[in-house]
């Protein structure tokens, strides 16, 4: 038996709806389902996603309307959740859900940008910043060995080969050397990369496209989506994937499939 869990920018949850969001949940192609970018609140649904038939639903929206947001979809439901961070100026952008399914900690964020409005990388020190906290925030049940995936949307590629212009592209934010940095201070920590696990050196592997004319038919993306594992998540990974044939987002989903005895282990 197996659970499969997939994370997905869907870069506003209504537009993702007029664009088959619906249909392809009802396919239900994963046990669970963690979004971001959700921009809605709940009542802005349509009743199919509000109350989906075989699926729990939270949603976590931004104080401001129309902006960040996070949610999650299960078909069996949980056993804890909470998205409060002790930190105000996160828990007001809607940037975390921290779910409980027996022992397996899901954990759905949307990282946020570096850019600032005028473009200028201010946000920087803001995403790492929440990088640190949620790092800190599942530390204990790190060390406890339990089972816990971090997912998301991290708006960071961390090698060259996660982008397909790294060279254009290093004072970017999401490709700054602070921000690959940051990565790398998980992974050496003893995260896991779930993907890079599976697929070492696989090129052309990007779940984000601009959404210029092309640029997707091209595959000129970036990697900036990622399951991340603590060791006792990482015992039970059968598998982790793209889905770039996926649409209706300038993002695809990406996930991994787990031993079903990572929720007792």
């Amino acid at each position: 038996m197996t659970l499969k869990v997939i994370s997905w920018n869907v870069n506003g949850l209504r537009a993702a709806a007029g664009k088959g969001f619906g249909e392809w949940l009802a396919q239900k192609p994963a046990d669970i389902v963690a979004l971001q970018e959700t921009r809605a609140l709940a009542e802005q649904l349509p009743a199919d996603l509000r109350a989906p038939t075989g699926w729990q639903f939270h949603l976590q929206p931004a104080e401001r309307l129309g902006y960040s947001g996070v949610g999650l979809y299960a078909q069996a439901p949980w056993d804890a959740l909470r998205t409060d961070t002790g930190r105000p100026e996160f828990d007001g952008e809607g940037r975390l859900q921290i779910a409980r399914f027996g022992k397996l900690w899901i954990v759905n964020g949307y990282f946020p940008n570096g850019n600032g409005k005028e473009r200028d990388n201010s946000r920087i020190p803001y995403k790492l910043d929440f990088y640190r906290h949620v790092f800190d925030l599942m530390a204990p049940h790190f060390a406890a060995g339990e089972p816990v995936l971090v997912m998301g949307d991290f708006n960071t590629a961390h090698r060259d080969i996660d982008l397909a212009r790294p060279k254009d592209n290093r004072e970017t934010s999401g490709f700054r050397p602070e921000e690959r940095e940051e990565l790398d201070r998980w992974l050496r920590a003893g995260w896991v990369d779930t993907f890079r696990h599976f697929h070492p050196e696989k090129i052309g592997a990007y779940s984000w496209w601009s959404q210029r004319f092309g640029v997707r038919a091209k595959n000129i993306g970036w990697r900036i989506d990622y399951v991340l594992a603590s060791p006792g998540a990482a015992a039970h990974l059968q598998d982790a994937f793209i889905w770039p044939d996926v649409t209706g987002s300038d993002h695809c989903p990406v996930g991994v499939v787990l031993d079903r005895r990572v929720l007792s282990p």
